[in-house]
């Protein structure tokens, strides 16, 4: 027959269990936050033509806002120069631009866009243009262009996305989609684990009173 000891071990292992499952149930729609799954060009490839467009494609489909606000692809290069004309096109999954670049060398390709859980996600994508023939160079901008504005030609080190958000990081929240609210989330649910195997205890005991 089964002892106390054993009584109390099989409580706290069902105590256990269940606050697991609700630490799991709470952590996984927190996270699930769009990542990057492809991108034109890809990360470290050698351009040697030039695409028809540049663009960046998530795990999931993009939150479809009016002018595209909050969504940005910006190409620049090692000395802070813009190419480009600032406008995007978000179909789905898919963020795309239309390709422009200056002189032979290294490139980054930023990007921001939003989730249709309403979080702004970004990132970017380093690469190298080598033309394999004579292309002429497309003009640069000091600032990141703005669709529908005139651009500023004056060679800039700028390199902030659109007002309001933040500089794009190389690896993006986006990658493991843990924030803040997440980190809250999973004390709580430690903090109820430790209440319910304390609690097992306690009942444990109690029962081994005369």
């Amino acid at each position: 027959m089964p002892t106390r000891v054993h009584r109390t071990l099989a409580i706290a292992a069902i105590a256990t269990l269940a606050a697991l499952a609700a630490t799991v149930a709470l952590v996984t729609p927190a996270s699930a936050h769009n990542v990057l799954v492809a991108s034109t060009p890809a990360s470290g490839e050698t351009l040697t033509e030039l695409p028809a467009e540049f663009s960046i494609t998530t795990n999931e489909p993009l939150l479809a806002l009016p002018g595209s606000q909050g969504f940005a692809l910006q190409i620049r290069d090692a000395a802070g120069a813009y190419y480009g004309d600032g406008c995007v096109q978000v179909v789905d999954a898919t963020m795309s631009a239309t390709a422009a670049l200056g002189e032979p060398g290294a490139y980054t390709m930023l990007w921001q866009a939003v989730s249709e859980d309403g979080h702004s996600v970004d990132g970017e994508v380093s690469f190298t243009w080598t033309p394999a023939g004579d292309v002429e160079p497309s003009a640069s901008s000091a600032a990141p262009p703005v669709c529908g504005a005139a651009v500023i030609p004056t060679p800039s080190a700028s390199a902030t996305l659109p007002p309001a958000t933040s500089e794009p990081t190389a690896a993006p929240e986006t990658a493991s989609g843990i924030d803040t609210a997440t980190v809250l989330w999973i004390a709580g649910a430690l903090l109820a684990l430790g209440i319910a195997i304390a609690l097992a205890i306690m009942l444990a005991a109690r029962r081994k009173r005369p």
